[in-house]
């Protein structure tokens, strides 16, 4: 797969082919039926497929920090466009040059004279331009003169809703990684490469793996009993904070992973972090003893949740059926739906909270991400 940056970087080859536009943040079912339109007339033209995605995306050009969370990261989204059998994917800057080009000039200039477009298949509701005439219709329109189809997505449901974005982080946010894995098609994953923090989880004895994470990726905040994937392959069970860490402090959010009965250097390496059940959300407390405790307290959560979720074998690698009832249960499913994420019990719900000692004056429970 060839990732294309800017229009600039567009070469010949890459002219002729079935197209189309979106952020497709989380690549879930919904995305990848999309692209399964696209290959079967890619197949009928003998032509590649192109994806064309926006960085950063046009909500988060507008709105800033007041956007939603992403649920990838863009190298995360080039990986699982990838896996769903993408040839290329155009990524345009979306800038006040690009966003300042009428809808028949970006038509000319992205679609036509960039990547000579033979068939376009995008969303009935999709608007562009700063005109805001581009649309549907104007697509439909212009593709008969110069020379391409449009065709509208088809829309993809699970338990008579529309899956998108919007629902995964709302479920993620809830703490329903069961659900939001029948609606990505595979268990939601983090990940990041480790770097040398303060190391203060050693002075405890919990030492932890840290994985820097970009603010506009946090679809996830709080502590989390949680599956780690190490560069050998091997999966071990532990506990994460994925947040700012009120207490000691943070420039910048932080995936913090405590992996049960490890011991070695991971330091520049690059994990793969499932979370899997909703332990608390983030709490500032007065004292770092508090903090301590608490450590403890989520350590003996996590690991009595996998004693009594333990993962299941190479058989159950199946997606749960939909309209299944949702539960505590093992569910598998890979990026392109080949189960190679070996199944991992996902939970439904947070875990009963316990109570938890915090400052008052500082707030207790702190920034929750409500997606």
């Amino acid at each position: 797969m060839r990732v294309i940056r800017g229009l600039h970087n567009l070469r010949d080859e890459d002219r002729g082919c079935v197209a189309t536009i979106g952020n497709f943040d989380g690549v879930h079912r919904g995305h990848r039926a999309i692209l399964d339109q696209c290959r079967e007339h890619a197949a009928r033209l003998g032509l590649p497929v192109t994806v064309v995605v926006f960085e950063p995306q046009p909500r988060e050009f507008f709105a800033g920090d007041q956007a939603p969370p992403r649920l990838n990261r863009l190298r995360d989204k080039v990986a699982l466009l990838g896996e769903c059998g993408v040839d290329r994917i155009l990524c345009l800057p979306f800038n006040d040059a690009l966003r300042s080009l009428t809808a028949l000039e970006f038509i000319e200039r992205v679609l036509v004279d960039g990547l000579g477009v033979r068939h376009l298949v995008v969303g009935d509701d999709f608007r562009f331009g700063c005109d805001r005439r581009g649309d549907f219709h104007l697509l439909t329109e212009v593709g008969e003169s110069w020379g391409f189809g449009v065709e509208h997505t088809r829309t993809f449901t699970i338990d008579g809703e529309r899956v998108s974005s919007t629902r995964v982080r709302t479920l993620l946010a809830s703490g329903n990684f069961a659900a939001a894995a029948r609606l990505l098609g595979r268990v939601y994953r983090l990940g990041g490469r480790v770097v040398r923090d303060r190391q203060l989880g050693r002075t405890i004895g919990v030492p932890t793996a840290n994985l820097p994470q970009p603010a506009l990726s946090l679809a996830l905040q709080g502590v989390y009993a949680v599956v780690t994937e190490l560069p050998d392959g091997r999966r071990l069970p532990g506990v994460a904070n994925i947040g700012w860490r009120p207490t000691v402090g943070s420039s910048r959010p932080v995936l913090e992973v405590h992996l049960f009965d490890f011991d070695g250097d991971l330091y520049g390496e690059r994990l793969t972090v499932f979370p899997c059940a909703k332990l608390r959300g983030e709490v500032k407390f007065a004292h770092f003893d508090e903090l301590k405790t608490q450590i403890r307290a989520d350590q003996a959560r996590a690991r009595a949740y996998f004693l009594q979720h333990p993962a299941a074998g190479a058989d159950c690698l199946q997606h749960p059926a939909a309209g299944a009832k949702e539960a505590a249960h093992p569910v598998a499913a890979g990026p392109a739906g080949d189960g190679r994420d070996d199944s991992l019990p996902l939970a439904s719900a947070p875990l009963a909270r316990e109570a938890v000692t915090s400052d008052s004056s500082a707030g207790a429970p702190a920034d929750h991400d409500d997606g």
